[in-house]
């Protein structure tokens, strides 16, 4: 792995301390407040095993694993050992214990990783607003600071997994991205998400939402520790050239990812922008028009729509008045796709991922807001439909053009301290996972020495 022992473990070896006592720190801070409605389960005794062993080994001048010892939470969509999987819902509560780690989980507790718990997650991973009507709404962490009155909602999916990392509850979370489910609460809790290539990382243990757009992926708080993250969960190396800003050739969609922008988005999105042509950064404004043919490519319903109906429909007529409405709503849009649709929705989407990757040819990542909005008001959407399908829809439009393409994306704070968090997404088409994450680096060092 490209990072070296000292940079992998650096909040135990550069802190100089020892991994019990962060551990012991993040538990005080799963306890708090601010990760009310965060943990459906916790595993104490998994994490602090996992904690005594990288003390025992660091004492004993060992080698380390990557993740020696540090909290990682897992969203409760992935298999742990010895504990059920419930994915938010209460239609699963019954459900075994699981048998065997997911694999995304095993790589994890093989690099050292202390496991300290299931986070909570919009039910079935259908929405990017956050909401749980089952276990509760967690509240953004990362708003706190700037609105400390206000509960913001979290972002969605991977609601839990975010607000765990947001408030020190975790130094990592695992999580799963299939329209942005990652990078939409890494945006409105200003934390970095990275989205890899959905067939880099394996779903084995996952609960499924869309086989066709699920990925397994990682929230984390600095771009370095996002790399160590995927080549855990990918099991790669990641090949970094170090090339810096002004060597990269970036674009900038105007339409469409740029509309209907609140006000502080905006601002900070174009403060971004500027400060990274100071910093050499080529930037060019694109026009990408293949972006509009998405409404029509999935005019009945898309993948996740009939992906989750096959997976779902035997439980929705067992138990169907027990989902949240809203899920149950979009799932069942699934059932009047017919065979012939689906067929030609994959067709359709490998013929504009072709035709996006020719009109993106020669640059190496393009430049978006990651969401158009900071986050609302809990309150705002808990009873009002209207409200919740409107800023759902807004929350998944950028973020969802990376999956249909098959790409890969990083989320990355941009906003100035005292703003809401605002995010800047970096992206790409299919396995150009380590020019995001490069280019990403480079993008964070500019963006943070603006912040000195």
């Amino acid at each position: 792995m490209y990072i070296d022992l000292i940079s992998a473990r650096s909040a135990v070896n550069e802190r100089r301390e020892r991994a019990a006592d962060l551990l012991a720190a993040a538990r005080a801070a799963a306890g708090s407040e601010a990760c009310r409605h965060v943990f459906l389960r916790r595993f104490d005794a998994q994490a602090s095993a996992a904690a005594e062993a990288a003390d025992r080994a660091l004492a004993a001048g060992a080698p380390l694993p990557p993740l020696a010892g540090l909290a990682v939470s897992i969203k409760d969509l992935f298999d742990v050992a010895g504990q059920p999987t419930t994915a938010g819902s209460v239609v699963l509560a019954g459900t075994p214990p699981a048998r065997a780690d997911a694999l995304a989980v095993a790589r994890l507790r093989r690099a050292g990783a202390a496991l300290v718990g299931h986070t909570n997650m919009t039910e079935f991973a259908f929405s990017g607003v956050g909401w749980n009507p089952h276990h509760g709404t967690p509240a953004n962490a990362g708003t706190r600071r700037v609105d400390p009155e206000g509960a913001r909602i979290p972002g969605g999916s991977s609601s839990g997994a975010a607000v765990s990392v947001a408030a020190g509850a975790a130094w990592a979370a695992l999580g799963s991205d299939t329209g942005g489910s990652i990078r939409i609460p890494a945006a409105l809790q200003g934390l970095v998400g990275f989205k890899n290539t959905a067939r880099l990382t394996p779903l084995t243990g996952a609960v499924p939402l869309s086989t066709t757009l699920d990925t397994a992926c990682a929230l984390t708080r600095s771009v370095r520790d996002a790399v160590l993250l995927h080549e855990v969960l990918a099991a790669r190396e990641v090949a970094l050239s170090r090339r810096p800003l002004g060597a990269w050739r970036l674009a900038v969609v105007r339409q469409t990812m740029q509309d209907e922008l609140d006000q502080t988005v905006a601002a900070a999105f174009e403060t971004a922008l500027a400060t990274l042509r100071r910093g050499g950064a080529r930037i060019e404004e694109i026009e990408l028009a293949e972006i509009g043919e998405l409404s029509r490519i999935q005019a009945t319903g898309g993948f996740s729509a009939a992906e989750s109906w096959a997976w779902h429909r035997r439980l929705l007529e067992r138990d169907g008045e027990r989902y949240d409405p809203r899920v149950a709503q979009r799932i069942r849009r699934g059932a009047a796709m017919t065979a012939a649709e689906y067929i030609e929705l994959q067709q359709a989407r490998a013929a504009w991922i072709a035709r996006m990757e020719s009109a993106l040819a020669g640059f190496d990542a393009v430049l978006s807001p990651t969401v158009p909005i900071t986050a609302p008001a809990i309150a705002s959407i808990a009873q009002d439909d209207a409200e919740f399908f409107r800023v759902n829809a807004l929350l998944l439009r950028n973020t969802s053009v990376v999956n249909m393409l098959d790409g890969c994306a990083l989320s990355l704070p941009c906003h100035d301290p005292g703003q809401l968090p605002v995010g800047l997404m970096v992206w790409a088409g299919p396995l150009a996972d380590d020019r995001v994450l490069d280019v990403s680096l480079a993008i964070e060092a500019q963006l943070t020495l603006r912040g000195r």
